[in-house]
């Protein structure tokens, strides 16, 4: 494993609760703490399917990334926001495919950052990157020299985006077109967050987790916003963009009347153009 960024030592806060930590939870993970459980169990009120939501969304993440790696030959991927290792992560599904795939992961939070670069030790075609998801620059010169940007790269923000904040230089849009802009032609982007058609939903979450993260979230979206992510992307389609739980699925999806009725992941995948 090769680390990036700058080196920096923080304290794990274990008075707020982390997305992260809430995350490995709901997948039953144990790289959390009392305070990401409580909002966790505050979150399944509001919305009584996240868990299951979750498990759908490391499903898609699997099937896209070797979606990637067999019928694009993608052997670069670049994870933002990639949380805290769990099985089948981005690696072990490209390096499957292809043993010299690589793979970065971004994450600035300081007990995922603590978790990967133990478990990753022994991968050398891994790095993890300490920065901020929307610092597409620095995220840049920081894996010089291990991707090669001239070649096509899979850059993954699957189930984060949510966790920024509007904003017209560094909300989602504006780093989704930062990224999209440095990625040679033949890459990919893949592109997911939750939504909800339910106002009540979207500010029950939105007003939880930011009193529970202490403002690090951004905001439960619509669909129609998050299509826009998409506009200088040619999206694959089929089959467009879609609940994840329908994209490319290994087994017939749930019938409507037993899906999610509160939110959804929801979104796909989109192909870097040739000129742009």
């Amino acid at each position: 494993m090769t680390n990036g960024g700058e080196s920096r030592t923080r304290v794990i806060d274990t008075d707020r609760a982390s997305a992260a930590r809430m995350y490995d939870w709901l997948l039953g993970g144990t790289e959390n703490f009392e305070v990401d459980r409580d909002a966790c169990a505050e979150l399944l009120r509001i919305a009584p399917s996240t868990q299951q939501l979750a498990r759908n969304n490391r499903d898609f993440l699997r099937r896209v990334v070797r979606y990637l790696a067999v019928e694009k030959g993608i052997t670069q991927f670049l994870d933002h926001g990639s949380g805290l290792p769990t099985q089948d992560n981005v690696h072990q599904v490209a390096q499957r495919v292809s043993r010299d795939a690589r793979v970065v992961y971004v994450d600035n939070d300081p007990m995922v950052l603590a978790h990967a670069r133990t478990h990753l030790d022994d991968n050398a075609r891994t790095m993890v990157v300490d920065h901020d998801m929307r610092d597409t620059q620095k995220i840049r010169e920081s894996t010089e020299g291990f991707l090669d940007w001239d070649r096509p790269v899979a850059a993954l923000f699957v189930s984060v985006l949510h966790c920024i904040p509007d904003d017209d230089r560094r909300g989602p849009a504006a780093v989704i077109k930062a990224v999209s802009e440095l990625l040679a032609p033949g890459s990919h982007m893949v592109i997911c967050q939750l939504v909800s058609e339910d106002p009540a939903v979207r500010d029950g979450v939105t007003r939880l987790m930011e009193g529970a993260t202490g403002g690090n979230w951004g905001r439960v979206r619509e669909p129609h916003e998050v299509r826009r992510y998409f506009d200088s992307l040619e999206i694959v389609d089929p089959p467009g963009l879609v609940d994840v739980i329908d994209w490319l699925p290994d087994s017939p999806p749930p019938p409507k009347e037993l899906r999610s009725t509160d939110w959804v992941e929801w979104g796909g995948v989109g192909s870097v153009r040739a000129s742009r």
